[in-house]
């Protein structure tokens, strides 16, 4: 992970305006255990591309790994939104184990909870 952190470093320094870049430097630092800087890293990216769904979804781990159930739900509504769910299944290999069961067990809770929820509402 640092020798990845160092390269996405220098490819934001080359090109400001690369996204993949600051991703690739927001994951390296994720795997390196330096959680808030990757989260300002990942705020950054965000404010240039709002609906991004990659950088949303990594936004909403971080969030539920801060205990922040409310702000995950809200950021994996966006992605769902956006139509582009195609970046979770690559993004949970990125995850280590612990944060990808965190990521599986809330949204596993979550649609139980949306689908009693309609069941209720249509009975």
């Amino acid at each position: 992970a640092p020798g990845v952190f160092q390269l996405a470093s220098l490819l934001v320094e080359l090109d400001a305006s690369d996204e993949a870049s600051r991703i690739l430097c927001a994951d390296a630092l994720y795997q390196m255990g330096w959680v808030e800087e990757a989260h300002k890293l990942l705020l950054v990216a965000l404010s240039k591309n709002p609906q991004r769904s990659p950088i949303l979804a990594r936004l909403a781990l971080l969030q539920l790994k801060k205990g922040f159930l409310y702000d995950g739900n809200q950021l994996l509504k966006k992605v769902i939104k956006t139509g582009d769910t195609s970046c979770l299944l690559p993004i949970m290999d990125i995850f280590k184990d612990e944060d990808r069961k965190l990521m599986q067990t809330h949204c596993h809770f979550r649609a139980l909870s949306l689908l009693t929820n309609k069941q209720e509402d249509a009975g």
